[in-house]
């Protein structure tokens, strides 16, 4: 008779990258966790994509000696984990400084800071996501390659399920009904399911909280329980932006409204001018290009900015165009919001949301006209400003930013520019495959 497996608590940071790391603590000491007794290094929120502190360019590891940070739970977000043994848990945490103070570095502390200024006027950002991801067979690390996963092939190329197809749902179904069984479990409000473009590409919808960093942790941990329920099938899931070149790319779409402390909300234009509701999106589209980076962390994430496809290359609004950046679902009503349609699914939420909701309080705090709306079918308007298809140019349009230094903070302005221009150089010193059969032969 072999002894119970015991139960464990996971206590995570969010990193920059959206990545969770953390420590894993048997449940019999899982006082330590409530007493704020678990540490890290504070450096770990200054992790690149590859786990390097570059100290060299932060000063913020060894430079200082790698001192500890404390992880101070939030309540809020423990939930159960069951891929984990019977009663393990997790949850979120927010790092600390020893002195008590929020780590300039943290993206939970970061939103947090951000959603202060709304409750100083009163106001409040009820926010909502709808995440897109593919799911894979799990051999890409021997074949280099991802593939769709088997059941949504045949004879080897993928077996024709399009855009809410049900088939493929249907060919999914244990990893999906899991998925959405655990987040249930997790208490997620998980609504709508369906297929999207790509062979093995799903979008799940979330639905709105009066609390943006609860709509935050309800991403992260979708985005977890989706990885956690593709192993349990033999499968990997990513949120990479454009995993096939000649796929669709994956989306993390941003519907947000602002309720007043009476529980009306602002943005309804009650059959008139949406004034209030162009304005917040004027300052979304002003600080477009300032924030891009936040949108599009990686190079990877830039390749799914492509003329012809759903993801927006222009700097743009419309009344129900989907083809636009912000979009505006609704004008009237209690439903009344706007729609961001800009970020990948690679994005981190609390970065995202901060980013966005930054832009809304802008058009809140001044009268700003987005000019005119894009219509369907119409080219875009002279003048319209494009985003960017260059990495580089996303980290140097970020690190100069007004906007970014008020809303992120200065240091963390430096520290995220930092961090990316490094990432972005080094992926233009890469010589890829491309470069070698297009180049090679030929010149």
């Amino acid at each position: 008779m072999t002894d119970r497996i015991e139960p464990h608590t996971e206590i995570l940071l969010v990193g920059m990258n959206g990545d969770l790391r953390g420590k894993r603590i048997p449940k019999s000491k899982e006082k330590k966790v409530w007493d704020g007794l678990v540490r890290l290094p504070s450096s770990t929120q200054s992790l690149d994509i590859w786990g390097d502190d570059n100290d060299d360019i932060t000063g913020l590891s060894l430079t200082i000696g790698d001192p500890d940070g404390q992880c101070v739970p939030d309540p809020r977000s423990t939930a159960p984990m069951p891929w984990g043994p019977e009663g393990s848990t997790q949850v979120l945490a927010t790092m600390h400084e020893m002195d008590g103070s929020p780590s300039f570095m943290d993206p939970r502390a970061i939103l947090a800071s951000l959603l202060k200024r709304f409750d100083e006027r009163g106001l409040t950002p009820v926010v909502a996501t709808e995440l897109e991801f593919y799911v894979m067979q799990d051999d890409w690390r021997e074949t280099g390659r991802p593939r769709p996963p088997e059941k949504l092939m045949y004879k080897d190329q993928p077996n024709g399920f399009q855009l809410y197809d049900m088939g493929a749902v249907d060919a999914l179904d244990e990893y999906l009904q899991t998925v959405r069984h655990w987040a249930r479990l997790q208490d997620i409000p998980a609504d709508a399911t369906t297929a999207e473009f790509g062979p093995g590409q799903f979008e799940i919808n979330l639905l709105h909280r009066a609390d943006a960093l609860a709509a935050a942790d309800d991403c992260i941990y979708l985005k977890r329980i989706a990885e956690q329920a593709a192993r349990k099938f033999g499968m990997k899931s990513t949120c990479m932006a454009k995993p096939y070149g000649d796929q669709a790319g994956s989306g993390l779409h941003v519907h947000a409204s602002i309720i007043d402390r009476d529980g009306n909300n602002i943005l309804d234009a009650k059959g008139g001018d949406p004034v209030k509701l162009k304005s917040a999106t004027a300052g979304m589209l002003k600080t477009m290009r300032d924030a891009q980076l936040i949108f599009a962390p990686f190079a990877n994430s830039y390749r799914r900015f492509q003329p012809g496809s759903f993801a927006p290359v222009d700097i743009d609004w419309g009344f129900g165009h989907r083809g636009t950046a912000v979009r505006i679902p609704d004008a009237n009503g209690p439903a009344a919001r706007v729609e961001h349609r800009v970020a990948g699914a690679d994005a981190n939420p609390y970065l995202l949301l901060t980013a966005i909701l930054g832009g809304m309080l802008m058009g809140l705090n001044e009268v700003l006209d987005p000019g005119p709306a894009t219509e369907p079918g119409q080219e875009p308007l002279e003048g319209t400003k494009r985003l960017t298809h260059d990495f580089l140019t996303a980290v140097e349009d970020f690190s100069v930013s007004p906007f970014i230094k008020d809303v992120f903070g200065e240091r963390y302005r430096k520290l995220y520019g930092d961090t990316k221009r490094k990432e972005a150089i080094t992926y233009l010193r890469t010589v890829s495959d491309f470069d070698y059969q297009t180049y090679l032969p030929r010149i």
